[in-house]
C-alpha cells in the first residue's frame, strides 16, 4: 500500500510540470473538496469543481474580446476567493497574469500596467480609485474583482477571435513587479516551469493533504502567498480561508479560534509583535513568570508555548515565516517554546523558494539548507571571514526581467548560477546563517563590512523599540528608531518634558547598541521616526527611502527652530 501511495506521488510530480496541468488535476481529482472560502462563511467561496466551471466561463468571457494565449491580463486586489479564479481564467489558458500589490501607489499601477502591457484588469471595488480614467480608458475590458462583471468593455474588439493555447512548462506563466526596498521596479518573469517546479518543493519540504487548511493573510500578488498558499493548497487537494479586511489583532484572533488553521505563512513582524507584544507582557506582569524566566526559563518558554499553540487555533502544525529575517531573541524563545515554525528562504526570482529550515534543522539566524531540487553555494567567499553571495541553481529560476536583458545578465554569474546578493556563511552541519544584503553592506573607515541588519537586530530589543533601520550619512552610522505603540504619550507631555524623555531613551539607545557591536559598528546618533516606516508586501522597510533624510522628531524640532 505504501508503495502504491508512493508511486502515485511520483506520477502526480511527472504530470504536473505546468500550472495548467495543475489546475486541471486538482479539479478533476479534488473536484468535490472545498478549495476557497471566507473565514466565517462558506458564500463567496469555491469548490474545485466550482471554480473549474467559473474560470472557463471567464476564460471565454476574455476570448470573445480577442484575448488570447501570450495577452497579459493584470489582477489588482486584496486577498480573496475571487483572486484564485481570476487567476486561473488566465494562465492556464496561455494568457499571462500581471498580479499587483494592493499596496501599490496609483503611479506605480499606471507604470505597471503600461509596462507590461496589460489588455485587461480585474480589479477590486475598494482598489478601483487607483486605476486611472487614463488606464481604463486603454484596458478592452475592465472587469469587477468582487462580482465578475464587465464594468468598461471595448466593444469594438469583440471578434470572438482570443485564441488560447496549452502552455507548455517554459512559457511565461506571471510577470510580478516588486520594487523590494531599493526602489526600482522590475517584473521578474515567472514560467510555469519555475512555479510548478516551486510547488513541488514545497511539497518535499512539507506534505501537506486534503485535511489541511490554510489561513491567508497575506496579499496573493506576493510570491510567497501565491506559491505557498494559493498553488500548492491546489497540489494537495486542501482548503484556504480568507479575510476580508488586513489581518488586525482583533480579527486575526476570531478568524484563528473559526478556522483553526494547520497552516499559516506569515512575515516575521506578525510573531514579533506577538512576542512584544503579547508574551513579553505576560511574563513582567507576573511574579511567578518573571522569577521563572530567570531560574527556569525553558520550562516557562513551554508554558507560554502551549498558551500560544491555543491562540493560534491549536492545531497549526506548520507556521512558515519568510520575507525578512527573523528576530532571534524572538527566534529563540519560540525554539524553547517548541512552537511549530519553520524559516523560509527565497526571492521573488526564485518562484520563491530556496531554503528551509523545519524541526531539528532549525538554528536561531539560520535559513537551514537548499530545497528539493535546488542547489545553493556560496560566491567569491572571503577566505578570513567565511562570508560569501548566496548563489543557486534550479528549475524555480526566473527566466529574466521583463525588457530588461541588462539588468537579467547581471543577476547571473559567467557560469549561470543565480546571484541572491545576500551575503551569509555556512556553519560546519552546512546550514545557512545570512549576515546581510550585498546591497545594504556599509564599508567601514578601515574596509570593514558593516551589515545594518546586525545593528538593527541589537537596537530592536531595546526596551522601547518597535523597529529600527541603519543608515550611512557623511561616512556616520545613524539609526532611525520607531517607538513602540504607546511608549511615547506624544500629546500628553509637555514639549520640554517630551524631549527630556526622548534624550534620556536615546542615550539608553545608543549606550545598548554600542556595547553589543563591534568597533566598526558604532552607531554615532539616534533619530526617532514619529511615523511608521513605509514598507514592502512582506513588510520590509524600504531602506532607500531613509537614506538622505526622514522625517524624524529631530528634524521637526529644527523646523520649529
Amino acid at each position: 500500500m505504501i508503495q502504491l501511495y508512493k508511486r502515485m506521488q511520483r506520477m502526480r510530480e511527472k504530470y504536473v510540470d505546468t500550472l495548467a496541468k495543475l489546475y486541471e488535476y486538482a479539479t478533476t481529482v479534488y473536484a468535490k473538496n472545498q478549495y476557497t472560502q471566507w473565514y466565517d462563511t462558506k458564500k463567496g467561496g469555491y469548490t474545485y469543481s466550482s471554480l473549474k466551471n467559473k474560470c472557463d466561463s471567464l476564460s471565454k468571457k476574455l476570448t470573445q474580446y480577442g484575448i488570447g494565449a501570450g495577452d497579459k491580463v493584470a489582477i489588482l486586489s486584496q486577498s480573496m476567493p475571487n483572486w484564485s479564479a481570476a487567476f486561473f481564467s488566465i494562465v492556464p489558458f496561455g494568457r499571462i497574469a500581471i498580479p499587483i500589490l494592493p499596496d501599490s501607489s496609483e503611479n506605480e499601477v499606471t507604470n505597471i500596467l503600461e509596462h507590461s502591457e496589460s489588455k485587461v484588469i480585474f480589479v477590486s471595488q475598494k482598489l478601483a480609485g487607483k486605476l486611472s480614467q487614463e488606464c481604463r480608458d486603454k484596458m478592452t475590458l475592465v472587469i469587477d474583482m468582487d462580482t465578475f462583471e464587465v464594468i468598461k468593455s471595448d466593444d469594438e474588439k469583440f471578434t470572438c477571435d482570443g485564441k488560447t493555447s496549452v502552455p507548455t512548462p517554459d512559457d511565461i506563466a506571471t510577470i510580478i513587479y516588486t520594487s523590494g526596498t531599493t526602489g526600482s521596479a522590475k517584473g521578474v518573469v515567472l514560467s510555469h516551469r519555475n512555479l510548478a517546479s516551486n510547488v513541488i518543493t514545497c511539497y518535499h519540504s512539507c506534505k501537506r493533504t486534503e485535511k489541511d487548511r490554510w489561513l491567508s493573510i497575506l496579499p496573493m500578488a506576493h510570491t510567497l502567498e501565491m506559491t505557498l498558499s494559493m498553488l500548492y493548497p491546489m497540489y494537495c487537494g486542501a482548503t484556504v480561508y480568507y479575510l476580508p479586511k488586513p489581518p488586525v489583532a482583533t480579527l486575526l484572533m476570531k478568524a484563528l479560534k473559526i478556522v483553526k488553521p494547520t497552516t499559516m505563512l506569515t512575515v516575521p513582524l506578525i510573531i514579533e509583535k506577538v512576542y512584544k507584544g503579547s508574551v513579553l507582557p505576560t511574563i513582567q506582569k507576573s511574579r511567578t513568570l518573571t522569577w521563572m524566566n530567570e531560574h527556569m526559563n525553558g520550562l516557562m518558554c513551554k508554558i507560554i508555548g502551549m498558551k500560544l499553540k491555543a491562540t493560534f487555533g491549536g492545531h497549526v502544525s506548520f507556521y512558515g515565516i519568510g520575507g525578512a529575517k527573523l528576530d532571534p531573541e524572538v527566534e529563540r524563545f519560540l525554539l524553547k517554546a517548541g512552537f511549530p515554525y519553520a524559516i523560509g528562504y527565497g526571492l521573488t526570482e526564485t518562484s520563491p523558494l530556496l531554503g528551509y529550515a523545519m524541526h531539528g534543522w532549525r538554528a536561531v539566524g539560520s535559513f537551514g539548507y537548499p530545497v528539493y531540487n535546488v542547489q545553493l553555494k556560496l560566491h567569491n567567499v572571503n577566505p578570513e571571514t567565511g562570508e560569501g553571495e548566496v548563489v543557486a541553481k534550479g528549475p524555480n529560476v526566473m527566466l529574466g526581467y521583463y525588457k530588461d536583458p541588462a539588468r537579467t545578465k547581471s543577476v547571473f554569474t559567467e557560469d549561470g548560477w543565480f546571484r541572491t546578493s545576500d551575503i551569509a556563511i555556512k556553519d560546519e552541519k552546512g546550514r545557512y546563517f545570512i549576515k546581510g544584503r550585498n546591497s545594504n553592506m556599509i564599508l567601514g573607515p578601515s574596509g570593514e563590512n558593516i551589515y545594518p541588519e546586525e545593528i538593527e537586530n541589537v537596537i530592536n530589543n531595546v526596551e522601547g523599540v518597535s523597529e529600527s533601520i541603519v543608515v550611512e550619512r557623511d561616512g556616520k552610522l545613524v539609526a532611525l528608531v520607531q517607538p513602540a505603540e504607546n511608549f511615547i504619550q506624544w500629546d500628553k507631555e509637555s514639549e520640554d518634558k517630551l524631549y527630556e524623555k526622548l534624550d534620556a531613551w536615546k542615550a539608553k539607545l545608543l549606550k545598548v547598541t554600542n556595547k553589543n557591536v563591534s568597533k566598526a559598528s558604532q552607531v554615532s546618533s539616534v533619530e526617532v521616526m514619529k511615523e511608521p516606516f513605509e514598507k514592502t508586501a512582506t513588510q520590509k522597510i524600504r531602506r532607500f527611502k531613509y537614506k538622505e533624510s526622514a522625517p524624524t522628531v529631530e528634524s521637526e524640532q529644527k523646523d520649529k527652530k
